[in-house]
């Protein structure tokens, strides 16, 4: 495995990953948004009204926003676990190398959240834009999305929500990384038996 290849793969399971968790991401959005509060009784709700208002490919606005969210997290995480790794010392016991991997995956987890802030700030406000007919909407896609928020608000703004997101992701990205190498451990024992 190389670094470009990390970088690839975990680009490409990013935008995978988009195509089934933007739906969810759209209800979650619409829920939370302070103006739509007591205009929805619940996800079952959210979904309901969009798909009468906007139409079943509504659930997928915010696609191309949540794609560069995903791959943009993925790349980086990948990527940047793959060099720290190298980086770091071989342990021989297998506490050392779970060690390696939570600080590869936390660096990784929080490289990642650096770059696709600005990408889930404008993608919460693509997803919370209702769609009319023949009205185009402020936030459409994802760059002049971004630029548009960079030129109006500053790019402080883009970076909205950061702290307690890279809480979140960076330790988290350290824990995903312990787990998986422990659980492809286990498989790889399970095989050789």
């Amino acid at each position: 495995m190389t670094q470009s290849l990390s970088v690839l793969t975990g680009a490409t399971a990013g935008a995978t990953e988009s195509f089934v968790v933007v739906p969810f991401e759209l209800v979650k959005i619409r829920l939370q948004d302070k103006a739509s509060a007591g205009k929805y009784n619940g996800p079952i709700d959210v979904v309901k009204k969009i798909v009468a208002a906007e139409g079943p490919l509504a659930m997928y606005n915010g696609l191309e926003s949540t794609m560069w969210r995903h791959v943009l997290w993925n790349a980086g995480y990948f990527g940047v676990i793959h060099q720290v790794r190298s980086l770091l010392p071989k342990r021989e016991t297998k506490q050392g190398q779970m060690l390696n991997d939570l600080i590869a995956g936390s660096i990784g987890g929080t490289f990642g959240t650096m770059l696709n802030t600005p990408s889930d700030v404008v993608k919460s406000r693509i997803q919370n834009t209702t769609r009319v007919a023949g009205v185009k909407p402020k936030y459409n896609w994802t760059w002049p999305s971004i630029a548009l928020v960079a030129k109006e608000e500053g790019v402080g703004a883009l970076y909205k929500g950061f702290v307690p997101k890279v809480l979140r992701l960076g330790p988290g990205g350290g824990i995903l990384l312990v787990v998986f190498t422990t659980v492809i451990e286990f498989f790889e024992k399970m095989k050789a038996t």
